[in-house]
């Protein structure tokens, strides 16, 4: 990986390259979105209403190569709000590389700025190669999420 790597906040001019991380993150995971969705996820992630919504675009020789998506909420288990990676992409040429740790890493530092009590995400259990870097960077729990059922 090249020293340029830079990881910040997403500004309101990443929306084309967000768009393309965002959506090829969405395609690994078979899930096609409405046009109307990019729209209002972007415009959370800007919005000063929306503190607990941010996203992480990471640049590489200004090439967008990655993204991360996490949110605050609180817990009624803590007394600080705890910090949910809901996204995690890195292009798929780059893997391997370190970016996914970089954005892991900057999530964990943005948590610890704002005094979160913790910080945690959820994958596929299939998802073998970034289940790697995780159990590197996270202790694997042994919760198994389960959703509504569509009506």
């Amino acid at each position: 990986m090249s020293a340029s790597l830079t990881i910040r906040p997403v500004t309101a001019g990443d929306k084309p390259n967000w768009h393309d991380l965002w959506q090829a993150y969405l395609a690994f995971y078979n899930t096609e979105l409405p046009a109307e969705i990019y729209h209002s996820s972007f415009a959370r992630l800007l919005d000063p209403a929306c503190p607990d919504l941010n996203g992480l675009i990471a640049m590489q020789d200004d090439q967008p190569i990655g993204l991360a998506h996490y949110i605050f909420h609180r817990h009624m288990w803590r007394q600080n709000d705890v910090c949910y990676l809901q996204d995690l992409f890195v292009a798929p040429d780059i893997r391997g590389c370190g970016v996914g740790h970089a954005l892991i890493q900057a999530v964990y530092d943005k948590a610890d700025t704002a005094g979160a009590s913790g910080v945690y995400w959820l994958t596929q259990s299939d998802n073998t190669k970034a289940r790697r870097l995780y159990d590197q960077m996270a202790d694997l729990t042994p919760f198994i999420k389960y959703q509504r059922k569509a009506a």
